[in-house]
């Protein structure tokens, strides 16, 4: 079930002012696109997109007062559409008669904003890209680690919490232990959130809950992050074939996003915490086009070649 967000919300968040249609304040909004009728106001509706909320600018407002009053409550009965989530009307402007008659007939709502047209459309897209956002619960730790974000992931009692203090201890900072709330942005871009209830907090068996921030300070927490890469620990299986050259580049799916999987192994002996730093660092050096496993790669390859025509 596509998600909603009410009518009321967005004029509790924007304080909007309602001129009409107070009985369609349940009205669900389900598209975080906004749309200005320009075209529908001269009268041209084919493919008129109601279902996004309509935003009424000075534009579209002076063009309402030429129409004479037959042709302007022809316009604003079409455009009241039982598909559309609002009206807004911005600048603080009056709008015409006709449409608040009509918005109270049809139960669609009609709001005022007093802010500017541009300013109103980009703040209500990026609250309805939020609101509106596919989302996911993954059990896991999400660290920034010199502003990488690095999901940890693997079975319970891997380590993942006590590898997150220790990263914290070394100036890395947590965003969310046990359950990461993960949001898919419109870009495909995952932004991941801890839940309220355990914001700051980290469980370390046999110790307890602890609260990071309280301990390390502010600059050891932050309240969300977008996640870059994905870091499974596992238990070390000697029969299995690990990766040690970093070739083999795989993926996982979150949401709808593939996003880098490295898979660490964990066994006595092994510093994790080091471990995911370096992943960390060597990501920002494949994105900044150095690929040490490539070179190496290349070279052996040249140097083999080499030998080849030496021996011949």
């Amino acid at each position: 079930m596509p998600k909603k967000v009410k009518v009321s919300e967005l004029v509790q968040q924007f304080q909007l002012e309602i001129l009409g249609g107070e009985d369609g304040l349940k009205r669900g909004i389900t598209v975080d696109d906004l749309y200005r009728p320009g075209l529908e106001v001269a009268g041209y509706f084919h493919y008129h997109p109601a279902e996004r909320i309509q935003i009424l600018g000075r534009t579209e407002l002076a063009f309402l007062e030429t129409l004479a009053t037959e042709e302007r409550t022809e316009r604003m009965s079409r455009l009241c559409d039982d598909q559309s989530p609002c009206i807004i009307v911005t600048r603080g402007q009056e709008p015409p008669q006709e449409l608040i008659d009509q918005s109270n007939l049809k139960q669609l709502p009609l709001l005022r904003s007093t802010i500017a047209t541009t300013n109103l459309i980009s703040r209500i897209t990026n609250f309805l890209e939020k609101k509106l956002a596919p989302t996911a619960t993954i059990h896991g730790v999400l660290v920034d680690i010199y502003g990488i974000g690095i999901l940890l992931t693997g079975s319970s009692g891997i380590g993942k919490s006590e590898t997150a203090l220790e990263l914290v201890k070394r100036s890395h900072r947590l965003v969310a232990d046990d359950a990461v709330e993960i949001r898919q942005m419109s870009d495909g871009q995952l932004h991941g959130t801890a839940p309220d209830l355990i914001k700051h907090l980290l469980e370390i068996r046999g110790l307890g809950i602890i609260n990071v921030m309280t301990l390390f300070g502010a600059g050891a927490v932050r309240t969300s992050k977008r996640i870059s890469l994905v870091i499974k620990l596992e238990n070390w299986q000697p029969e299995k074939q690990y990766d040690r050259l970093g070739l083999d580049e795989e993926t996982t799916k979150i949401i709808d996003t593939e996003v880098p999987l490295v898979t660490v192994p964990v066994r006595p002996g092994r510093n994790l915490a080091v471990i995911i730093e370096v992943a960390a660092m060597n990501y920002r050096l494949k994105r900044m086009g150095y690929n040490a496993a490539l070179q190496f790669t290349n070279k052996l390859t040249e140097t083999i070649a080499d030998d080849i025509d030496d021996y011949e």
